[in-house]
C-alpha cells in the first residue's frame, strides 16, 4: 500500500537521474510570474551535469515559448531544450500542404503556422481543424463551441488538438484550453489527433534530444518527469514508463490544501497510478 509524503527538495530525489522532463506552466511559472526557486532548482540540476528538457502543451513553436519564458524572467540557463506540442502540430500541417485548415484559437497562437502558410478556410470549406484553444479563453469554455463542433462532426472533420490541457493556471484563475474543446468533440463522435502530454510523441522527441546531448540512449529509470497535472503530466509519465514528481501548487492546489501526507485510499482516488513523490513547489 502506498503512502505518499511531501519531498521538500529536488536534490533528494535525483540520485542516479540523468534527465528531467519538466512541465512549464504551473511548475516554472503561472502565466504571469516565474517561480525563482523552481528555476534555480532546474539550473542546479544542470550544473551537476544533468539535462533539463521542458516539455509543454503550449500550442506554439519552441522559440515562441522561449520568448515568453524570457519575458517572465526564466533564464536560458535553466534548461537545455524545449519540446512543445505546437512544434509537433506543425509537422502535421507541413505533411498536409494542400489541405484547407479551419483554425480555432486566439490570434496570439499564429506563430504555429510561421513559414508554413497553410490555406485557411471557414469551417464549411475546411479539410481539417487545428485547435489551439478558445478564441477568447478569458470568457469562453468548451460549451460555447458545442454547436460548432456538432457541425464539424457532421462533416467528419479531423480535429488536431495542439494543446491537450483542459485547464491551466493564469495567476490565481483557471482558464480553458484546447483540450477541453477536443474532449467535447470526441464526446460528439469526432475524430481527434492529440499532440502533447500525455501522448507518446512529445516524450519520444524529448528522449531523442536527451540521447543526442548525452551521446547515448537514456534508460527510462534515469529520467524523472515533473508536473502539476494528473491528466497530462502524471498520466503521460506513467504511460511512457518514467517516474513523476508531482507539484501540488498548480491546478490541483485545492485538493492538497492542508495535507501533509496521503493514505493509500487517497492516493488511489487522486492519482490512480501514484507519482514517485509530492512537492508543494519545486526547490533545490
Amino acid at each position: 500500500m502506498t503512502v505518499l509524503h511531501f519531498a521538500e527538495k529536488l536534490r533528494d530525489l535525483v540520485d542516479g537521474v540523468e534527465v528531467l522532463l519538466s512541465d512549464i506552466w504551473g511548475v516554472v511559472h503561472n502565466g504571469l510570474v516565474s517561480f525563482p526557486e523552481a528555476c534555480e532548482a532546474l539550473h542546479s540540476f544542470r550544473k551537476q551535469g544533468g539535462t533539463v528538457i521542458l516539455i509543454t502543451n503550449a500550442p506554439r513553436p519552441a522559440d515562441s515559448v522561449q520568448r515568453q519564458l524570457r519575458k517572465l524572467g526564466v533564464a536560458d540557463h535553466v534548461y537545455d531544450f524545449i519540446v512543445s506540442s505546437g512544434d509537433l502540430t506543425r509537422h502535421f500541417v507541413a505533411d498536409h500542404p494542400d489541405c484547407k485548415v479551419f483554425w480555432l484559437g486566439p490570434e496570439r497562437d499564429n506563430s504555429i503556422y510561421r513559414g508554413l502558410d497553410p490555406p485557411l478556410a471557414p469551417l464549411e470549406q475546411a479539410d481539417y481543424i487545428i485547435c489551439t484553444g478558445p478564441f477568447d479563453d478569458e470568457t469562453e469554455s468548451a460549451e460555447d463551441y458545442r454547436a460548432m463542433m456538432m457541425r464539424a462532426s457532421e462533416r467528419k472533420l479531423t480535429l488536431v488538438c495542439a494543446n491537450p490541457d483542459i485547464v491551466v493556471e493564469r495567476g490565481d484563475r483557471l482558464i480553458y484550453c484546447a483540450g477541453a474543446i477536443a474532449e467535447l468533440y470526441r464526446e460528439l463522435g469526432g475524430k481527434v489527433i492529440f499532440y502533447g502530454k500525455p501522448h507518446r510523441p512529445i516524450y519520444e522527441r524529448a528522449m531523442q534530444l536527451a540521447a543526442e546531448r548525452h551521446g547515448h540512449a537514456i534508460e527510462l529509470s534515469r529520467v524523472l518527469a515533473i508536473g502539476d497535472s494528473v491528466r497530462t503530466d502524471l498520466a503521460g509519465a506513467h504511460g511512457f514508463g518514467i517516474d513523476c514528481l508531482f507539484v501540488t501548487r498548480g491546478i490541483h492546489a485545492e485538493d492538497f490544501e492542508g495535507v501533509d501526507q496521503l493514505d493509500p485510499a487517497s492516493v488511489k482516488e487522486l492519482f490512480g497510478h501514484p507519482p514517485r513523490a509530492l512537492t508543494r513547489e519545486l526547490k533545490w
